[in-house]
């Protein structure tokens, strides 16, 4: 009889955190580090409503806001925003701050949020929506092959990433300016050290 235990579930939050930075998701999963800063206050104030409990007929069309998810199968769980069912067929709509823009972090979330729904009703998801909160529009998702692909290649990463405990450089570019964790992370500092060293290494191996 094998002593190994089931791995735990991941969080639907932590495959966003993985596709934005993996480091940002080592900090928040595996250091167990958050700050708040004025972007995660603006979205948790733009999630206020998702975040409550609640079911709603809007024009024949069953709305679920905070509906708890899981997979069996993928290991996952979580909670989607809204999820709407048309004639049963259940479309995801996460919340996201700002205007419109193409969201890739938040388009493997949402295709996660999608495969949970498969697995929980038995029905295929086949498109959900970005909201948008800044511009009040929504930005249509196709849960096309190429994005189930990538979902799933997350979901691998980000639990090899929590079984070994590993913790990735600093990425040190133009995602860290709105990111809470950077007093934590320290993105220029741990950059400026390793590219010393690089430098040093460069130094004395070139040939003279």
């Amino acid at each position: 009889m094998s002593d190994a235990s089931p791995e735990p579930r991941l969080m639907l939050s932590a495959l966003e955190h993985y596709a934005y930075c993996p480091r940002q998701c080592a900090l928040i999963h595996v250091e167990q580090s958050y700050e708040e800063n004025v972007y995660t206050l603006r979205g948790n104030r733009d999630h206020r409503r998702a975040d409550e409990p609640e079911t709603e007929i809007r024009d024949d069309v069953r709305v679920e806001r905070a509906l708890p998810l899981y997979s069996g199968r993928l290991g996952l769980t979580g909670r989607a925003d809204v999820v709407e069912f048309h004639d049963g067929t259940p479309y995801p709509v996460e919340y996201k701050h700002g205007t419109t823009r193409r969201h890739e972090p938040g388009r493997i979330q949402l295709c996660a949020q999608a495969l949970c729904l498969e697995e929980m009703t038995g029905r295929d998801v086949p498109a959900g929506a970005l909201y948008h909160t800044g511009s009040n529009r929504r930005q249509e998702v196709d849960f096309d092959p190429s994005l189930r692909t990538d979902t799933h290649e997350t979901i691998n990463a980000v639990r090899t990433q929590l079984r070994e405990q590993t913790m990735p450089p600093p990425v040190n570019d133009d995602r860290c300016p709105p990111c809470s964790l950077q007093e934590v992370c320290m993105p220029d500092a741990v950059d400026t050290e390793a590219r010393q060293n690089r430098e040093t290494d460069r130094l004395f191996t070139a040939e003279e």
